[in-house]
């Protein structure tokens, strides 16, 4: 009988601990960790694009401007 005792209560304590698996909550908990940094890269590489495109699209406008500038004071000068 305590045999049997002692292995019902090891059975009972096997099935709590599976229960709370720390391993499988950590390794999803990385994942998620993983995740949210792979949004971030993808956040980031979006704003890096976004900023070049206004910067280029800025130095576009400000050279037409120049050219515009230069025709209308040589225009002006003759």
């Amino acid at each position: 009988m305590k045999k049997m005792s002692f292995v019902l209560a090891a059975a009972g304590l096997m099935t709590l601990a599976a229960c709370n698996k720390p391993a499988e909550n950590a390794a999803e908990n990385a994942a998620d960790n993983v995740e949210a940094a792979a949004e971030n890269l993808s956040d980031v590489a979006e704003n890096i694009s976004e900023n070049a495109t206004d910067a280029t699209t800025n130095a576009v406008e400000a050279t037409a401007n120049a050219i515009d500038n230069v025709a209308a004071n040589t225009a002006n000068a003759m």
